[in-house]
C-alpha cells in the first residue's frame, strides 16, 4: 500500500514537472515566433530599402549617361565641359555611395535570411519537443489515472474484507 502511494506520489510530481517543462517550451516557441516575426518584418524592411537604392542606382546611372553625352557634345565650351564633368564626377560619386549600400543592404538581408532559416528550424524543434513532453505529459496522466483507479479498486477490496 505504502508502494503504491509512493509510486502515485512519484508520478504526480513527474506530471507536475512534465506540465512545467511543456509550459516552458510554449514560452520558448512562442518568444522564437515573435523573433522569426521581427526578422521576417526586418527582411520587408531591407528589400524595400534594396528596391529604393536599386532604383537610385538607375537613376543615378542614366544621369551619369546624360552628363556624359552632354559633355561629349560641349567639348568646345570649356567652361560648360568643367562644369559637366565637376557634375559627372558627383554622379560618379552617388553612383559609388549608392552601389556601396545596395551592396550592404543585400548582405544584411542576406543575413536575415539565414538567421530567419536558423529560428524557423529552432522553432520546429522546439515544437516536436514540446509535442513530445505532451504526449509523455497525457501518457503519464493515463498511468496516474489508471494507477489512482487501481489503488481506489484496492482500498474498495480491503475495505470489503
Amino acid at each position: 500500500m505504502d508502494a503504491i502511494k509512493k509510486r502515485m506520489a512519484a508520478l504526480r510530481v513527474e506530471a507536475d514537472e512534465n506540465a512545467g517543462k511543456v509550459e516552458e517550451l510554449k514560452a520558448k516557441v512562442k518568444q522564437l515566433e515573435q523573433e522569426n516575426l521581427s526578422k521576417e518584418q526586418e527582411v520587408t524592411s531591407l528589400t524595400h530599402k534594396n528596391q529604393v537604392l536599386e532604383s537610385e542606382v538607375e537613376k543615378l546611372e542614366s544621369g551619369i549617361k546624360d552628363a556624359k553625352a552632354i559633355a561629349d557634345e560641349s567639348s568646345g565650351h570649356s567652361t560648360q565641359n568643367e562644369s559637366l564633368q565637376r557634375k559627372l564626377q558627383l554622379l560618379e560619386e552617388e553612383a559609388e555611395k549608392a552601389d556601396k549600400e545596395m551592396r550592404e543592404t543585400n548582405e544584411k538581408l542576406r543575413q536575415t535570411d539565414v538567421k530567419a532559416g536558423h529560428y524557423e528550424r529552432k522553432v520546429q524543434a522546439l515544437e516536436a519537443a514540446r509535442d513530445q513532453w505532451e504526449t509523455k505529459y497525457e501518457e503519464m496522466a493515463k498511468k496516474y489515472n489508471e494507477t489512482k483507479k487501481e489503488l481506489d479498486d484496492f482500498v474498495a477490496e480491503i475495505g470489503n474484507i
